[in-house]
């Protein structure tokens, strides 16, 4: 007998052995990412203190005094617009000048024409028809925005009375091994950030709400990337909104400026006025009357 034939192997062993590796992969590929620790059955105390802990850990991670003293902030950036499908239209250049948590005025690049303005509970827009206040869907989308940004949640917000803390356990989070924080707000809004157990930076944001009129449910997720250090302070470069599954915003930053001494003036109408004053349109000089026909002909 040859050697080869001594320690030949059926055919049939084989095909079992194959098939077996097939299934044990198909198993693992189908078993869910551990979102809670498996080995850890956390009282609801403890819970509260892992996320505690690991939300200090990402603000640390951001910079730490340095983050949480930002007294303003102001970015050029490039604005992605989007229809109501999700449908890129275009991008906008704008600068957004700021003083957290919610004193904010946007302006349109390069001729500053079209601006927006929010200042707490008031706002006004100065566009090609001159200067007027904000509507009351704009203002209440814009204090919605303020109370879901995630700097405010991180500078601000986990101090105030009745916030919820859970830890949501670990999780793969775009191509990154995270931490899942939950917290629930005084409104009943859950949210959701996912930190990266590398960098301790926040990747993602999900916000689950329900609209008060409707009560149907509305699930927003931000996504941040690409971050870089400006004065001590890990700032994304690039963030993503989708509202429900469909696109809405998408914005690449090109600069960051952390505590210029930003006036508050800014963030007054009697700063649209002024501004209108200067890009406003002149009014037109009224057109000379033709000469009288009959005249010439004396």
């Amino acid at each position: 007998m040859k050697s080869s034939e001594r320690f030949a192997i059926p055919t049939s062993f084989m095909t079992r052995i194959f098939a077996a590796l097939v299934l044990a992969a198909m198993v693992a590929l189908a078993a869910p990412v551990r979102t809670v620790a498996q080995e850890d059955v956390l009282t609801p105390d403890q819970s509260s203190a892992k996320a505690k802990q690991i939300l200090q850990q990402a603000i640390a991670g951001l910079g730490g005094p340095a983050y949480l003293n930002v007294k303003d902030i102001t970015v050029e950036a490039k604005l992605g617009q989007f229809d109501h499908s999700g449908q890129l239209r275009g991008y906008a250049k704008i600068i957004d000048i700021a003083i957290p948590p919610d004193k904010d005025r946007t302006e349109n690049l390069p001729k500053r024409n079209i601006i927006e303005v929010r200042n707490g509970d008031k706002g006004w827009d100065l566009d090609r028809g001159g200067v007027s206040e904000a509507t009351i869907t704009d203002m209440a989308t814009s204090q919605e925005d303020t109370k879901k940004d995630i700097d405010n949640i991180l500078r601000h917000r986990i101090h105030e009375p009745g916030m919820i803390f859970r830890y949501g356990g670990l999780d793969v989070v775009d191509y990154e091994e995270s931490d899942w924080v939950e917290l629930v707000d005084s409104e009943n809004r859950t949210f959701r950030i996912a930190i990266s157990r590398s960098s301790h930076l926040p990747i993602r944001k999900v916000v689950d709400t329900r609209d008060a009129n409707t009560r149907m449910r509305s699930e927003e997720i931000e996504y941040y990337s690409n971050y870089h250090p400006i004065n001590g302070i890990q700032s994304p470069f690039q963030i993503t909104r989708e509202r429900n599954g469909i696109k809405i915003y998408q914005v690449f930053f090109d600069k960051f400026d952390y505590n210029t001494g930003v006036s508050p003036e800014l963030f007054t109408k009697e700063s649209l006025d002024e501004r209108w004053e200067k890009v406003g349109k002149k009014e037109k000089k009224p057109k000379e009357k033709p000469a009288d026909k009959n005249n010439d002909k004396n």
